[in-house]
């Protein structure tokens, strides 16, 4: 039998894994730049409360020191990087355009989340998984489907990123439950990583606004387009 405390935490993981994933549904839902971004804050601190959850039941330091640097990194490094690099109005105006439209996204991006579900099964049971792994597992993988959507059907390089580092979140979210015994060095590096990407991803974002006007990708395939000889 479960003791309270295990079970009580074990609770409040799923409810972080929930909401990990209503995140993930609200970046395909939402039509703003900033409210992309505000999900992603959002989903990176339930990914840092599941990683705290899982540290402390399974006595590992390798998965607190996950939650500790997504703390760090996520909701406070990446956001400040981008808004240095980008231009202000992308975040208060500028609608994001997609190739599909919010009620058709969320048809897809449901299906797709019933399908992690069905994919997590033979990967649960090959693995003798329970308890987190049941959990995180059908959950992350869910939400790698719905970044790799959201970076799929994105035509500005902001909110692509976005849905891009959604993916790296969804991965970790996963394996923290089924390998928690996760190198430390090897989380620093994709961190690290990860705001090199953001950093270079938003200096030629603003770059590329500045002296084209856009950085709508299809506009920037018709310009080369039109470039060529």
């Amino acid at each position: 039998m479960y003791s309270f405390p295990v079970k009580l935490l074990e609770n409040l993981n799923a409810l972080a894994g929930g909401l990990f994933l209503l995140c993930a549904f609200g970046m395909v839902a939402t039509r703003q730049v900033r409210g992309c971004l505000h999900f992603f804050i959002a989903q990176a601190l339930f990914l840092a409360m599941s990683a705290f959850i899982l540290g402390a039941l399974l006595h590992s330091w390798d998965v607190v020191a996950v939650g500790v640097i997504n703390m760090i990194t996520k909701p406070f490094l990446i956001p400040w990087v981008l808004q240095r690099n980008v231009r202000g109005e992308m975040y208060s105006r500028r609608e994001i355009d997609q190739l599909l439209n919010i009620p058709i996204s969320l048809l897809i991006a449901l299906a797709l989340a019933i399908a992690a579900c069905f994919l997590a099964q033979p990967l649960l049971r090959s693995a003798g998984g329970g308890g987190f792994a049941a959990v995180n597992l059908p959950i992350g993988l869910a939400g790698l489907l719905l970044g790799a959507y959201t970076a799929c059907v994105r035509r500005q390089a902001v909110p692509l990123l976005l849905g891009l580092l959604a993916m790296e979140n969804s991965a970790f979210f996963a394996g923290i439950a089924i390998a928690p015994a996760l190198p430390f060095l090897a989380e620093v590096a994709v961190t690290f990583d990860v705001l090199m990407l953001s950093f270079i991803v938003g200096l030629l974002t603003r770059t590329i606004h500045e002296h084209i006007g856009t950085t709508e990708i299809g506009a920037l395939t018709t310009l080369q387009e039109q470039t060529q000889p």
